[in-house]
Parts: structure tokens; C-alpha cells; sequence
């Protein structure tokens, strides 16, 4: 039996669709079946990507995969990898360079969520970063600046405001990661905001949002206005 996806009817073929419909009309499978190109003996590339999603869960764990794991899967290799790391990191930097020529959006967190999802991808420990921004709101930098254990993380905010200050920024976004719990944020979270918030003033600093990252979504304290109420107290 041929699994070729040639042989199927032109108007199913995922490569046709996205050329004809664009890219969001596609599943997650479809999409890792266009990078995968092929298949196996056993499997077409669509089976393939459909049983890679069964077995991991979906597309992250595919993503922060090592050879060793995907290599179970006939038809996977050294090379698909290398191209699959290639992909992943093409997606970081391009997201990176919009956030550089871009001012951030205040009233819509979507643009800062997803940089951030790229760099707190593979964290299995729990990790604090601070986003570093001018004054027009564009990224300078972005650094991990503590790294903790899978339930929490120490944080010195005399360290971190030293690292913003030699970066110039006028403004930063200081995220971390639940990396096994959902985003949300627990009472050490909201008193950490509000001590960074406080000191930041001091210096003329000021602290646009304090966002949540985990494999189930994302928290933002500015969307919850819970920056605005460290600000009012």
C-alpha cells in the first residue's frame, strides 16, 4: 500500500490547502506533516505527525524534544531534528525582531505572551526574566535572570534593578514560569509585584507587567489590572 500523500484527491493535500487557504486553516498535525515532507514505510506524513501529537500530548513537547525520543518513531532522524530545532528557533527569532521594531502594545498582552512562550519553552525549573524596553516601548533586551527549583525561585530585586538600570531601560516586563502548574499568580507572586513596583519608582523605572507562563496559558497582571492597584495602594 502507498501512504504517499501524492496520491491523495489535490483539494486534501495539507501543502494545497495552505497555498489555497492559508496556513490557520490547517491542524496541528497538517502543519508538522508540510516541515516533516515524508513519512514512513508504515505512515504517511499527516499519520506520522498525528501519532507524534497522540503520543506527546501536542506540539510543545514535540518542540522541547531530544533526538534520543523522537528517533522512536520510524521515519524521524537526525536530520528531520536538526530542521525541526531549526524551525523552533526560526519562530523565536522572528517573533524576537518584531518585538525589537515594534512599540508594545499596552491594551493587548498577545504579542508579548508569545515572545515569551519562545523563551520559557524548554524551562523545566522555574525560571525570572526581565524584558528590558525604551522609551518608545521596544525591546533592548531580555534576560533569565534567576533559576529556581520546579515550585519556585528566589528573586533579588537589588540584582534586577541593577540589570535593568545598565541596560538604560525606561520600562521592563518581568515574567517567570510554572512550569508544571497552571498561570496563576499566588500570594508571594502579587507581594513580589508590588515590592519590584515600589522600586522601581524610585529610579524612574517604570514596571509595565508582571506575566505567567505554563504549558496550560498565561497570566498577565496588567490585563487584570492588578499593576494598576499596586500603583493605587
Amino acid at each position: 500500500m502507498n501512504f504517499s500523500i501524492k496520491n491523495w484527491p489535490e483539494q486534501e493535500r495539507p501543502r494545497e490547502r495552505l497555498l489555497q487557504q492559508g496556513a490557520q486553516s490547517l491542524s496541528d498535525a497538517e502543519l508538522l506533516a508540510i516541515f516533516l515532507r515524508s513519512g514512513s514505510q508504515q505512515h504517511s506524513a499527516v499519520e506520522l505527525a498525528r501519532l507524534l501529537i497522540q503520543h506527546f500530548g501536542h506540539l510543545n513537547p514535540i518542540l522541547d524534544a531530544q533526538l534520543e525520543d523522537l528517533s522512536q518513531f520510524h521515519g524521524i532522524g537526525p536530520t528531520k531534528y536538526a530542521q525541526l530545532m531549526a524551525v523552533k528557533e526560526l519562530g523565536r527569532r522572528y517573533v524576537t525582531q518584531h518585538l525589537k521594531q515594534t512599540t508594545l502594545q499596552l491594551d493587548t498582552s498577545k504579542q508579548l505572551m508569545d515572545f515569551l512562550r519562545f523563551e520559557f519553552l524548554a524551562e523545566s525549573q522555574e525560571v525570572f526574566g526581565v524584558l528590558c524596553l525604551d522609551a518608545h516601548l521596544r525591546k533592548i533586551n531580555f534576560k533569565k535572570l534567576f533559576f529556581g527549583s520546579t515550585n519556585s525561585c528566589e528573586i533579588s530585586i537589588n540584582q534586577l534593578l541593577r540589570y535593568a538600570i545598565t541596560q538604560h531601560a525606561t520600562a521592563i516586563v518581568i515574567a517567570h514560569n510554572h512550569p508544571f502548574g497552571k498561570p496563576e499568580p499566588s500570594q508571594a507572586d502579587l507581594d513580589l509585584t508590588q515590592q519590584i513596583q515600589q522600586a522601581c519608582s524610585l529610579i524612574d523605572i517604570r514596571l509595565i507587567d508582571h506575566c505567567i507562563i505554563s504549558a496550560e496559558g498565561c497570566f498577565s497582571f496588567a490585563e487584570h489590572r492588578l499593576i494598576h492597584s499596586v500603583q493605587s495602594t
